[in-house]
């Protein structure tokens, strides 16, 4: 990809974040990628293009796979690996960018791509309770009930950290993650 195209797509994602899809103008990403207005349409047939094609660039993208998590059959080790792992992945700059793509004039257009990461997780999630479950190393059996509540942990975190900082809580990400795992633990078995 050409080096104008990274500059349209890296400042109109950056604007997006900031203010949102519907709020971004052509004019502003010109003025932020240092172009001029009609370059943007030379190289893009519309701004909702921009987008579709950034979400393909691993910078705008968590790229999250079911093989990023391994684990070794350890419950607290292996969630706290899963937790450090997705909050490296899904920052609070992509939860931004995320909550910015879902205007109702993208969304159609963004719904696939967003959802991917959850899904992701949840799949990876699912069957490694299911294996935890057959191995007799827990003793609440309904996968996804366990899975969606694991998810909420680590989106929770995520999403009042990209809303807030650390207005709302002090605490760490590792002393989160560590205690979250722990009470999750406790609670299911």
């Amino acid at each position: 990809m050409d080096c104008t195209k990274l500059k349209i797509i890296d400042s109109a994602m950056e604007l997006i974040k900031e203010k949102g899809y519907s709020l971004t103008t052509t004019k502003e990403i010109a003025l932020k990628a240092g172009i001029n207005e009609c370059t943007i349409f030379r190289k893009f047939n519309s701004k909702k293009d921009i987008v579709l094609e950034a979400m393909k660039l691993s910078k705008w993208n968590p790229n999250l796979s079911e093989s990023d998590f391994a684990y070794i059959g350890d419950l607290k080790k292996d969630l706290i690996g899963f937790l450090k792992i997705y909050m490296q992945k899904v920052t609070p700059e992509m939860v931004k960018l995320s909550i910015g793509l879902r205007t109702p004039e993208l969304y159609e257009y963004t719904a696939d791509g967003i959802i991917k990461v959850p899904q992701v997780f949840k799949n990876v999630l699912i069957k490694y309770f299911k294996e935890m479950s057959e191995k007799g190393k827990l003793k609440y059996k309904n996968t996804e009930i366990l899975a969606m509540t694991f998810i909420s942990i680590a989106f929770g975190f995520v999403f009042l950290d990209a809303s807030f900082g650390n207005k709302l809580t002090d605490l760490s990400k590792k002393e989160y993650i560590k205690n979250s795992v722990t009470i999750f633990i406790d609670g299911i078995n």
